[in-house]
């Protein structure tokens, strides 16, 4: 959130040595999304309603109080969830140090009965109605295998009442954990306070699904008079839905950022090694890049693109353009540290004639991209970036793109395919992709940006509709080590347009 000249970031952690569970709520501000100063833990177990772990929760800035953090509260050894209230010991304190959890308060919400009590937790940022004036809040569940995101209604932000419905659920889906709920303008990429509505608005519900690991949204239409969201029917309300990331990203969270007129996500991505390495060095999980995200013109998905701050990092730029790529062809990216730096390049194709016949069957996008891979010619594509690469090829994290027709259009894959990313038998090394959904028959381009930062690939294919997080572990191409090459390997000719990459600076962390 921003509050009092600052962004807040609010992020859960394992003290060393605790048992899973018992977590505590780290706080770190911010001037410019960048550079960070952590301040000591805003919220941990200390109270009989949290006793087993403050798990996620949301914050809102309410007129006459400040801001309040909602979070989940593990009151016993059963796992039973209850909804809790923290505010700052002082709101004029810009760093908000101090945050405090009143006894008179606490637990805010407690599951009703024939709501699963071991399945209820993380609250949303709340909202309010301007009609009514009551503030609403969802809170994540699930009814066996249907995933539910209750409502609840409060007038002063202390006494909370669940709506008779939900605000939306869904069927086979498993537990929906850490949901989130905000407006989205139909036109132009500005962001919207997160109580908005009208009908220039739309509105996206996500939830991260605890039985697949990945997240999964909608967009459809609220109505605030029936409580009730409707999703457009142009994606699967469901596992086949649309995700934020193809790739290891979880948890999200967005806010809205008054100052620049914008909603700016966050997502988790957890590691892909051992549980002894992540012991060894102290630490495991990272915040993905702070995004901008906004409706597609299209109004069937959203975009993403990182926030404009990221670019302050950007040095030692380098340069190649009008660079032709035959089947095979390999050209390396030199004048950049390739182990920290931001890639922006953009591909054209005389001809789609050659692409290779989709088949309908392949429904699933990452094992198309296990089946296919960066070395299986094809016919317009492969072709992208080989991402920490060693010298020699033994280790690399190829990100690209593959074109196939089918009678109407034409099909785009985009992968991040970790399976050639380390030498290390033990690391996860999964096969990310996703479908890609632009036109291809007007320009017959296709751009990517990736940010590759030691063990993460964060790549953002056709300006953000598509993107793809990864987590890699290479042994030989580390720091000065690592090499970046642009390829293809699919018969047809492709056009490097322009390529600009970067060394990237390292943020500031107190």
């Amino acid at each position: 959130m921003f509050y009092n000249g600052y962004y807040h970031l609010f992020y859960q952690y394992n003290p060393k040595g605790a048992v899973w569970g018992n977590i505590v709520w780290a706080h770190s501000v911010s001037k410019d999304l960048i550079n960070w100063e952590t301040i000591e833990p805003a919220i941990y177990p200390s109270k009989p309603f949290d006793k087993y772990g403050c798990w996620s929760g949301s914050a809102t800035i309410v007129p006459g109080k400040g801001p309040v953090i909602l979070y989940t509260g593990v009151a016993d050894e059963k796992q039973t969830q209850v909804q809790c209230y923290a505010a700052p010991e002082n709101a004029s304190d810009p760093y908000l140090r101090k945050w405090v959890k009143p006894d008179s308060m606490n637990p805010l919400v407690v599951a009703e009965i024939g709501v699963n009590g071991s399945a209820f937790r993380d609250p949303t940022t709340a909202w309010r109605n301007k009609e009514d004036g009551h503030w609403r809040i969802l809170v994540g569940g699930r009814r066996g295998l249907r995933g539910v995101a209750h409502l609840y209604r409060s007038r002063d932000f202390v006494n909370w009442v669940k709506a008779k419905h939900p605000i939306h659920s869904s069927a086979s889906t498993g537990m929906w954990e850490c949901p989130d709920f905000y407006p989205v303008p139909v036109r132009g990429k500005q962001g919207l306070d997160t109580s908005m509505v009208g009908n220039d608005v739309k509105h996206v519900l996500k939830n991260s699904l605890d039985m697949t690991r990945f997240e999964y949204y909608t967009i459809g239409k609220y109505i605030p008079e029936q409580d009730r969201y409707i999703p457009d029917n142009t994606s699967e309300d469901g596992w086949g839905g649309l995700r934020y990331d193809y790739g290891n990203f979880y948890a999200s969270k967005s806010f809205f950022d008054p100052v620049k007129k914008r909603r700016v996500l966050w997502g988790w991505a957890n590691e892909s090694d051992s549980r002894v390495d992540d012991v060894r060095k102290g630490w495991a999980g990272i915040q993905g890049i702070p995004r901008t995200v906004w409706l597609d013109s299209n109004g069937k998905q959203l975009v993403q693109w990182p926030v404009a701050e990221l670019n302050t990092l950007r040095e030692n730029q380098v340069q190649m353009s009008n660079k032709r790529l035959r089947k095979g062809d390999y050209e390396e990216v030199k004048g950049i540290t390739a182990a920290q730096a931001d890639v922006e390049v953009s591909f054209s194709f005389s001809s789609l004639e050659t692409a290779e016949q989709f088949n309908p069957e392949w429904v699933n996008a990452q094992d198309l991209c296990a089946e296919k891979g960066s070395k299986v010619e094809g016919g317009v594509g492969p072709f992208g970036l080989l991402t920490l690469a060693s010298k020699n090829l033994e280790e690399f994290t190829p990100v690209f793109f593959r074109v196939f027709k089918s009678p109407n259009k034409h099909v785009i894959l985009l992968c991040s395919d970790a399976s050639s990313s380390s030498l290390r038998s033990h690391a996860y090394k999964p096969s990310f992709a996703g479908f890609v959904d632009v036109d291809l028959a007007a320009d017959r381009k296709l751009s990517l940006r990736s940010l590759i930062d030691h063990s993460v690939v964060e790549s953002f294919g056709a300006g953000g509709r598509t993107n793809i997080l990864s987590r890699v572990y290479p042994e030989l191409a580390v720091g000065d080590a690592a090499h970046l090459f642009v390829f293809n390997n699919g018969t047809e000719p492709i056009n490097v347009e322009n390529l600009k990459a970067w060394t990237m600076k390292s943020a500031l962390r107190n």
